[in-house]
């Protein structure tokens, strides 16, 4: 027989979040039951352990940050007195919730300690001694007890760790005292979980205590409590100081299908925040891994060219990670799947073989890749760009960069030279109207570093606006150098490239020359539909560059 229990508190049976679901029922409100003897079957014992940091854990008054930093302090502390935790009571009477039913159990916590204990009951009520905080134990750790009426039902049907806690065939699981040991600062979270497991609702509103509570729901497996702080977190105003702490919540709960799209909504914040990382480079250095990340990742990312990624990614790691080996590890599990290699320039690549900081079986990989992209034919290439559209992995989707990438061949006899293709979508092209211009990443013939770019100007004779192409040398000094070239454009109807416009000219650093009105028609005409000079939706642009003898 189909174990009906497991449907209750699963995570995978819940498609879409349940609030929105429009055929959902909501579940039953039992919170006239929460810690009444009349409708309760069991007694719950809470043993709360001091912690060292208790008097500064109101998160109710505390900023983000502040509890941020005393949640982190209060785990190194834990990690520390672990094993006291562990042994505090006699080792016959400890279950801990990774032995109730160690094959099953999926979602361990390495993060805080939690006992589970059951224990014959004590003569007498013991809720009346609910908030009683005389009880004498033999570990001096123990700084308060709260016993509590539960109704097992109830809690097994919310929480995979006590159906397992309730029905897991021993003998102290038909006992009616259940005790819990925690932390004096999970206290207020512990409480407002098992108040949401009856009423499905929590009485807190603000950050530090919605992620306490989350913790808490993590740790003891109340997936719908987890998602309903996970909304409600998306609800509240988004920081990047509060991003970035969803975004370093611990691996158990990142993992959760029910913070999912609370991580989202961090790195789409951060992404939108710091897109242009030129603008925001020190506070965008400063960042942790995380948030570098989820920046680095954007399709939307405002950025030079990805030799700019790279060069950004090389120094932030060199910052962070001065060790060489952790360095290469960062690189190679990490930060080096967020550089686009397919769109870095071949002169950059090169530089990627012989960079210290990958590991060259790993660079070598990413370069040849990047190779065989560049190689491939347009209709492969957008092939591939699709397929990774819909996955995680981004390496073959272009960004919207500012300096526009391009495949060039070049030529070394008889004489030395280049051929340049740049590619510009319409849309690129419209949103240079009425005095733009786009720029491409740069490119070498004999040493030197040329550029094109393409305008939106006025021809000079008509007083209409027209698209111009202009062949542009980097400044390097007072060097000269003569170079022939000509500009063309795959033309309907035949689709070929048509040449339209020859020249040459002696270039000096930092000049440009080219043609101010490339296809001789006033620019509605270039950018009509009807337009002969888009294939697809896009110009393509041809330039032959020859050096003179």
């Amino acid at each position: 027989m189909k174990d009906q229990n497991l449907d209750l508190f699963d995570p995978r049976t819940a498609v879409m979040d349940p609030e929105y679901s429009p055929t959902r029922t909501r579940d039953p409100d039992f919170g006239f039951a929460f810690n009444d003897s009349n409708f309760s079957d069991r007694l719950l014992q809470i043993e709360i352990m001091a912690d060292p940091h208790s008097d500064s854990d109101n998160f109710h008054s505390q900023s983000l940050a502040d509890w941020a930093r005393n949640r982190k302090r209060r785990r190194e502390d834990i990690k520390k007195d672990m094993a006291l935790d562990i042994t505090a009571c006699p080792e016959e009477q400890v279950i801990s919730c990774n032995q109730i039913d160690t094959e099953d159990v999926e979602n361990e916590n390495q993060d805080e300690s939690v006992v589970a204990m059951i224990e014959e009951p004590h003569s007498g009520d013991e809720a009346n001694n609910a908030d009683d905080s005389s009880w004498n134990f033999d570990s001096p750790r123990v700084v308060k007890v709260k016993t509590l009426h539960i109704s097992s039902p109830i809690l097994a049907a919310k929480s995979p760790f006590f159906y397992k806690l309730f029905s897991n065939g021993m003998r102290e699981s038909e006992q009616r005292q259940v005790t819990l040991r925690i932390n004096a600062s999970e206290e207020a979270a512990l409480m407002e979980l098992l108040n949401f497991m009856y009423s499905n609702t929590l009485t807190t509103n603000t950050a530090p205590a919605l992620l306490d509570v989350l913790m808490a729901a993590d740790k003891f497996e109340v997936a719908s409590c987890m998602r309903y702080c996970s909304r409600q977190l998306r609800n509240l105003p988004m920081t990047p100081e509060s991003a970035l702490l969803y975004l370093e919540l611990p691996s158990s709960v990142l993992m959760a299908e029910a913070v999912q799209p609370l991580t989202d909504a961090a790195e789409q914040f951060l992404a939108a925040r710091y897109k242009d990382i030129t603008k925001f480079q020190e506070e965008v250095m400063k960042l942790p891994l995380a948030g570098v990340e989820a920046i680095l990742s954007s399709d939307d990312l405002q950025v030079a060219s990805e030799d700019a990624v790279y060069d950004f990614v090389l120094k932030w790691t060199r910052t962070h990670y001065p060790q060489l080996e952790e360095r290469r590890e960062i690189l190679g599990s990490r930060l080096g799947r967020c550089i686009r290699f397919p769109f870095m320039s071949c002169r950059k690549l090169r530089k990627v073989l012989a960079c210290n900081d990958f590991d060259h079986e790993f660079a070598s990989k990413l370069v040849l890749e990047a190779l065989f992209y560049k190689a491939e034919a347009p209709h492969r290439q957008r092939t591939q760009a699709a397929e990774e559209s819909s996955s995680t992995s981004r390496r073959f989707v272009e960004r919207a960069y500012k300096y526009r990438p391009v495949k060039v061949v070049d030529f070394e006899h008889p004489r030395q030279q280049c051929v340049v293709y740049l590619d510009l979508k319409r849309e690129e092209c419209a949103n240079l109207f009425p005095s733009g211009r786009v720029y491409s990443q740069a490119f070498h013939l004999g040493g030197q570093g040329f550029f094109l770019s393409a305008h939106c100007n006025m021809d000079q004779q008509s007083s209409f606006h027209c698209f111009g192409l202009f062949l542009g040398m980097q400044e390097k000094g007072s060097v000269t150098f003569a170079v022939d070239y000509e500009f063309a454009a795959r033309t309907k109807p035949g689709e070929e490239y048509v040449s339209k416009y020859k020249g040459n000219y002696t270039f000096t650093g930092g000049k440009a020359v080219g043609y101010r009105n490339l296809f001789a028609i006033p620019w509605t005409s270039f950018i009509a539909e009807d337009s002969p000079y888009f294939t697809n939706g896009t110009l393509h642009l041809r330039a032959e560059l020859t050096i003179r003898s």
